[in-house]
């Protein structure tokens, strides 16, 4: 059970649905007008923190730095939106996230009601936002009750993400390129040998002194030069992921207190 003596240690407790799934941190806390118990919480939810959903407290337990709600991240994340202008929620805005996490109707005459199937209280109808709580921007609202007068430093800090961007195209381009190639063939090819050897018989043998001629035809090998289209390889484009790191800079600001005594103006440095 949430009490009002736990107000100021539920900001930016970590809220677990009951599978202990993260939902986000609270940022604001909405009281009972009538009794000033806690009563919703407003949750900062999505990748960047930017949407504020609310949750209900009852049934809801802080385990140290964690606030488990009985409602599922999913149904917490398709939650009505709720303005709360003014930071006071409307009596429909109300009736509106009852109905929605199936809580109990409201009576008549908006005194509590609990509703025993679920377990759910219906809280009255004027809810508003917690006076000592913290403002959207991390400060304390003027009117806080805590003892003492404070101030509340802020800085800013650098939020980084990534997006998807093109950075560039690759392409497969074929194009004919001409080389000269040499290729060494052998060849051969036939000569002429003259060969004598005397006569040892003339039997057989023309005698008759006259003119004569015969002819030998001598064969050569030439290099012939053809050509065919071979496939060599096959090339293709495909994409890795490739993880790495860069740093960012950009200029943030914060915020410093110097403590400044108004007594110390008339004041002179002791003598030696």
């Amino acid at each position: 059970m949430i009490g009002q003596d736990m107000v100021n240690r539920l900001y930016d407790c970590q809220v677990v649905d009951p599978g202990g799934e993260r939902i986000g941190p609270v940022k604001r806390i909405w009281l009972d007008g009538r009794t000033g118990d806690p009563v919703w919480a407003s949750v900062h939810t999505g990748m960047f923190g930017l949407k504020e959903t609310f949750v209900p407290l009852q049934r809801a337990e802080l385990h140290e730095d964690q606030l488990q709600v009985p409602v599922d991240k999913a149904q917490v994340k398709d939650a009505p939106r709720i303005d709360a202008e003014g930071d006071q929620m409307s009596d429909e805005e109300q009736r509106t996230l009852y109905r929605y996490y199936g809580m109990g109707a409201s009576d008549g005459d908006g005194r509590h009601r609990t509703d025993d199937r679920r377990g759910m209280g219906q809280q009255p109808g004027s809810v508003q936002r917690s006076p000592s709580g913290q403002r959207d921007d991390g400060r304390w609202d003027a009117d806080d009750t805590r003892d003492g007068e404070s101030m509340t430093r802020a800085e800013e800090r650098l939020r980084v993400g990534t997006e998807q961007v093109e950075a560039g195209r690759v392409r497969l381009v074929k194009h004919v390129v001409t080389d000269e190639q040499q290729v060494s063939v052998p060849v051969s090819h036939e000569e002429v040998r003259v060969e004598r050897e005397p006569v040892t018989d003339p039997r057989g043998t023309d005698t008759n002194i006259s003119e004569d001629e015969q002819e030998v035809r001598l064969h050569a090998e030439k290099p012939v030069v053809g050509k065919e289209t071979v496939p060599m390889e096959r090339v293709r484009l495909t994409k890795d992921t490739v993880t790495g790191e860069e740093t960012v800079s950009d200029e943030v600001r914060r915020e410093e207190i110097d403590v400044e005594d108004d007594r110390d103006a008339g004041r002179r440095p002791p003598t030696k």
